[in-house]
């Protein structure tokens, strides 16, 4: 690929013979993933609480290209019991996983709680993925030349994790902070898989993305985000392209992180782009593992 070339759907190869889990993918970033991937003749796993929107999502690929293979699984990434029910119903069914893509996710709700007990966004955001991710570790690990991807958000730059209060249980609630606790843990995950795995020297890329401003369901609690995303927001089309680059790019590295190329990485094509220097912080990023960890009794499988 020239230095100058925007980078798109043209640039993905064939990805035939190949199983990609798309969590979260029955509307916006996620449903425009999973539609080019089945369109790239992946086999996609649409992962979503509501197999209702599921199987609507399966049918609009399928009504496109008949040829897709689309496959729709329960997946409440809210209640750990269902990460857990998921990933064996897995298991059972698959002996691999090419690409793991951990996009689901909840943006500025009013307060609520997981089944478990957490604060709903970095519950779902976070600590769902990162059960989802070590429960599928093993056949990723297996793998030839598989890759995860955590979809973040600018707003990680907002992200500040209160450790003593992670549930927002003695404070204020701020659902925009909260939001960017989740988004900047994402980036904290991002980087101490990554560098486990090194260390491990495992053949598995970790690979970031945020999908800069696209008009999704996500604006839904935000009605002043709604009215703007009619000026300034991307389609989920256009808005899926980090996700995919980090994805699938062959020139990605483990631990880079992909954005739009415009203004404030606001829209455009997708490039690498810099996370902010908390979300670099080593210590932050062991000590939210080791908590994660805790919290969702899941630990990471070093063998």
């Amino acid at each position: 690929m020239k230095e100058n070339e925007k980078w798109g759907i043209n640039n993905i190869p064939n990805q035939n013979n190949r199983i990609v889990i798309v969590t979260g993918s029955s509307s916006g970033i996620g449903f425009e993933t999973a539609r080019v991937l089945a369109n790239k003749n992946a086999k996609v796993i649409i992962a979503v609480r509501n197999l209702k929107k599921g199987e609507i999502a399966k049918s609009k690929i399928i009504s496109q290209n008949d040829k897709a293979d689309v496959m729709v699984m329960e997946l409440n990434l809210a209640d750990l019991s269902s990460v857990k029910r998921f990933s064996d119903q897995y298991k059972q069914q698959f002996d691999r996983l090419d690409i793991l893509i951990n996009n689901a996710g909840v943006m500025i709700p009013p307060y609520s709680k997981t089944k478990d007990g957490f604060e709903l966004q970095m519950g779902t955001n976070h600590f769902g993925h990162f059960a989802l991710t070590l429960q599928l570790m093993d056949l990723i690990k297996g793998t030839p030349n598989s890759r995860i991807v955590n979809v973040s958000s600018a707003a990680h730059k907002s992200g500040n994790i209160n450790f003593n209060d992670l549930n927002w249980e003695t404070r204020k609630y701020k659902s925009w902070q909260a939001y960017g606790d989740s988004k900047i843990a994402n980036l904290y995950f991002t980087r101490e898989l990554a560098d486990k795995l090194k260390s491990k020297n495992e053949n598995v890329k970790v690979t970031a993305a945020h999908p800069g401003w696209t008009a999704t369901d996500l604006q839904r609690h935000s009605s002043f985000f709604e009215f703007l995303n009619n000026f300034f927001a991307m389609k989920p089309e256009q808005g899926a392209l980090p996700t995919l680059r980090a994805a699938i790019d062959e020139n990605a590295n483990t631990g880079d992180y992909f954005g739009p190329d415009g203004f404030m990485e606001w829209k455009g094509f997708p490039v690498k782009v810099e996370m902010n220097d908390l979300a670099k912080d080593e210590n932050i990023a062991k000590k939210l593992w080791e908590v994660s960890e805790k919290l969702t009794n899941v630990k990471f499988n070093s063998n």
